[in-house]
């Protein structure tokens, strides 16, 4: 079944992610300091564009950085003051894009269609200005253009594809190793039949679930130890809020845990239940939305995304790391993995009890038959 329905479902949801081929309607954020007509035109410029949409338009630029994290835009224009006299007076001026681009592809395409727009209004500008003057058409497009752009692109700086790709696949590999790895906690015991040694030990469900994570979340610490290193070597830099992060890297871990010994305990066969665990953790990356956006992807496949902690904790990474926000940008993400995580241990309490409970009566049934 895994051999020929992984295929079938891989195709089915990758093709679906892709399906639309590319990327439209992304957020924007314009700063329009002049209100004039000319700011105006260029405003409905940028909402006539397939690829863009202006999502909020701010008299200035106090609190575009918070903004644009809330409408997730990629892209904020700033229009200065004075901008139409300016171009009607031949005075020097320009417009300021500020690109966020901590996802390559989004930045990338968010810019250009909204580099597309300035062109065209300069380029409109400049030849009806001519054209007045008597210039033909054809040497009024060589003209002196009428203000400028200038692109700042933020957080990731340089725009090396590695700080960009390297955190979202070593998060993705964490994941499946803590899945694959708990995936055998429970079901390596009723397997092997040494579950009844193991609750002789202890019969607290709890403290059972716990002593099978605790060692993994130990040696999680280390792995990210590591991954700080690899940070350290490849000279990415790193600034976060630690506390906010340290709270959603173990909501994470936890929720990663609690799901492997779910699966664990209802999937007695140690190779079943990494075999399904497995089907789960490897197109996660994908459909996490770090590199293709979720708002990109149909519907039925963002509700199945976000059944997976890698899709929000990505999101809290790239939000608190890469692009500096606040808690309060990533709360619904952090919301999620403690839901995760608690609803899991519920149901893994409740079948690993009464796993417990029917293990007590086969002893007991036994203890009488004995005698």
């Amino acid at each position: 079944m895994l051999f020929l329905g992984a295929p079938v479902l891989y195709g089915v949801l990758v093709g679906a992610v892709y399906q639309k081929g590319k990327v439209t309607d992304l957020p924007i954020i314009v700063v329009d300091e002049d209100r004039s007509p000319l700011s105006q035109q260029l405003i409905t410029m940028f909402n006539e564009s397939e690829v863009i949409y202006v999502a909020a338009i701010l008299p200035d630029a106090f609190n575009a950085k918070q903004e644009a994290l809330n409408k997730e835009a990629t892209v904020v224009v700033q229009i200065p003051k004075n901008f139409d006299a300016d171009v009607n007076y031949n005075r020097p001026t320009e417009l300021t894009f500020f690109v966020n681009a901590s996802n390559t592809l989004t930045s990338n395409y968010a810019s250009m269609a909204a580099n597309v727009c300035a062109a065209t209004l300069k380029a409109g500008i400049q030849i009806k200005a001519q054209q007045k003057k008597g210039v033909p058409e054809y040497i009024a497009t060589q003209q002196y253009e009428p203000f400028k752009t200038t692109i700042i692109r933020q957080n990731i700086k340089s725009g090396n594809y590695l700080y960009f790709m390297l955190p979202g696949v070593l998060l993705t590999v964490l994941q499946q190793v803590m899945m694959l790895a708990l995936a055998l906690s429970f079901a390596s015991e009723f397997e092997k039949g040494t579950f009844a040694n193991l609750v002789s030990k202890s019969s607290n469900v709890l403290l059972l679930i716990f002593v099978k994570i605790a060692p993994y979340l130990i040696m999680s610490v280390g792995i990210y130890i590591l991954y700080y290193g690899f940070s350290i070597f490849y000279r990415m830099p790193l600034e976060v809020h630690m506390g906010p992060f340290l709270l959603g890297s173990l909501l994470f871990l936890l929720a990663v845990s609690f799901i492997g010994i779910l699966v664990s305990i209802l999937i007695p066969s140690q190779l079943k239940a990494t075999e399904i665990l497995m089907v789960i953790a490897t197109p996660s990356f994908i459909l996490s939305g770090f590199t293709w956006p979720l708002s990109q992807m149909p519907d039925w496949v963002v509700h199945i995304s976000k059944l997976i902690p890698l899709t929000h904790y990505l999101e809290i990474f790239r939000v608190l790391v890469i692009e500096h926000g606040t808690v309060t940008n990533v709360r619904s993400s952090i919301i999620a993995l403690a839901v995760t995580s608690v609803i899991c241990l519920i149901l893994s309490f409740v079948l690993l009890s009464l796993k417990v409970r029917k293990l007590k009566k086969d002893n007991l049934s036994a203890d009488i038959n004995e005698d």
